[in-house]
């Protein structure tokens, strides 16, 4: 049903002379994929079922997949692994159409490429952090302070505006 060039082309004309209710499933594994323009994934895997319906197809998918990303602490590259859905109705008609506004092309054939582009954007971080405990970087030096202790936090405790507050936790 997809073609190793356009592995998310998918064909669905043998769906549409089946009952409603059916469906079937189409499961993705591939080791490395780029989607144009600048979303480079590793490890893409997805399962894709599409249901007839009496409005049309409807499409559903899940899937996982590794990227790197900067930490916005610390500024290492780490891999991360993102998770999202998608949910799209393709109608047979333009009366029954979504709020997508998608219809089912003559041929059938649909590609989802823009929509698992778009969907795993939307599911890496704003703020991507490496670790949960990650120290960040040193504001005097700019060392790693996950890798190398500089001694400069203890200057930085002193001479914060906030140093005063401490005194208030100790009492």
């Amino acid at each position: 049903m997809t073609t190793p060039q356009h592995p998310f082309w998918l064909n669905l004309g043998f769906l549409l002379n089946h009952p409603v209710g059916y469906s079937h499933e189409f499961p993705f594994d591939l080791p490395q994929i780029q989607i144009p323009d600048d979303l480079d994934l590793r490890h893409f895997r997805g399962l894709v079922t599409v249901g007839r319906t009496p409005q049309g197809l409807l499409v559903q998918g899940t899937f996982q997949a590794d990227l790197d990303l900067e930490c916005a602490r610390c500024l290492t590259t780490y891999e991360h692994t993102l998770h999202w859905e998608m949910t799209e109705l393709y109608a047979f008609r333009n009366r029954s159409t979504s709020e997508s506004d998608l219809v089912l092309p003559k041929d059938a054939r649909i590609d989802l490429q823009p929509f698992i582009r778009e969907d795993a954007l939307l599911a890496v971080p704003i703020t991507p952090i490496c670790k949960p405990g990650c120290k960040g970087l040193c504001q005097v030096c700019g060392a790693d302070l996950n890798t190398t202790e500089c001694g400069h936090q203890a200057q930085l405790d002193k001479s914060s505006p906030f140093s005063a507050l401490k005194n208030l936790l100790e009492k």
